[in-house]
């Protein structure tokens, strides 16, 4: 709270400054936190897209990353965009469910943002993100990446075929929480920041993440397995404090939209090509690679996306049938 607080007083303080200019210019700054360290491949990605607004956009609108998890606590970043703490946030829907339980539709999704974004689905659930979080979706990136488990040990298999880990703590976000559950294992709810910490000294046996990023956090020192397929898509969402997004001129938002929707493209086509050279990176390093296969992965997927779904529908089912539709087609 106190970092937050103190946070909060020196941008209030920072616009008020800047109002005292107001008149001299119009160019609008925008101030922009990250949920990931600056090392880590998802923040090196939000900066992409900062450098593409900020040329496309000078004299108008510019963004400005003020900082990251060290900054606001990555838990604590939808409330801090709902208030107003910053403008412009690179932030997963996973992080802040408790605010926006419909933002389960991103990850559980199994089409492309892009095929999101043209069917409509994008503009339908940020109604639902101005009512209930303040803030105003600009683009989902990084999509296609999925979640794996990665383990400090090589875990036991059910007469089905999938994973049990009755005997494993996972460390895992709010998203995954749910499905880890379900395969039978303790789970514990900790930011990124904690993880490498928890893995060294034993306290969780695993984490649920993606092939990206391992090694930024280091990670890869401690886990030995990691279980195919991925299930569900990353969520990160470029978004702004509603409040702020009002503010823009015309001309701003369509600098930010347009650049929103070709970085979406942008970015999953990056993404992909990061996976597989991570991935590599990953086996040369001595992770070993469990795949599950036919019925048991079919199995292990469906009971993914059905958590997910369920989740959503148990918090919040106005709009579940409608995001269901948008966003999800069954298996077959």
């Amino acid at each position: 709270m106190k970092v937050m607080t103190k946070l909060r007083a020196g941008l209030a303080a920072a616009a008020l400054a800047a109002s005292a200019f107001a008149g001299h210019a119009e160019e609008v700054t925008l101030r922009a936190i990250t949920f990931t360290p600056s090392q880590v491949i998802y923040a090196q990605h939000f900066q992409t897209f900062v450098d593409m607004v900020n040329e496309r956009g000078e004299g108008v609108v510019q963004i400005q990353i003020i900082g990251g998890p060290e900054a606001i606590p990555s838990l604590r970043q939808g409330e801090a965009q709902q208030n107003g703490v910053a403008d412009i946030f690179n932030l997963p829907a996973g992080l802040y469910l408790n605010m926006v339980p419909e933002g389960e539709a991103f990850s559980g999704s199994n089409h492309t943002p892009m095929e999101n974004r043209a069917s409509g689905a994008l503009d339908y659930i940020n109604e639902i993100y101005h009512e209930k979080a303040n803030a105003h979706i600009i683009a989902h990136v990084d999509g296609g990446n999925g979640f794996h488990l990665f383990l400090t040990k090589k875990p036991e298999m059910t007469p089905e075929g999938t994973v049990d880990l009755s005997e494993f703590r996972v460390r895992t976000a709010p998203l995954q929480r749910a499905f880890v559950e379900n395969l039978g294992a303790i789970n514990v709810t900790q930011s990124p920041e904690e993880v490498y910490t928890s893995l060294e000294r034993g306290i969780v046996d695993g984490t649920a993440y993606t092939i990206v990023g391992m090694r930024d956090f280091n990670w890869h020192k401690f886990v030995k397995y990691r279980i195919d397929p991925g299930f569900f898509q990353t969520d990160v969402l470029i978004s702004l404090n509603l409040d702020s997004w009002n503010g823009l001129s015309d001309e701003a938002k369509a600098i930010l939209n347009e650049v929103g929707a070709e970085y979406e493209q942008i970015s999953y086509e990056t993404m992909a090509e990061a996976t597989a050279a991570e991935d590599k990176a990953l086996r040369d390093s001595g992770i070993e690679v469990i795949t599950l296969e036919g019925d048991a992965a079919q199995n292990y997927l469906k009971a993914a996306y059905a958590t997910s779904w369920e989740r959503l529908k148990s918090r919040d089912a106005t709009h579940y049938d409608k995001l269901r539709e948008l966003f999800f087609t069954p298996f077959e």
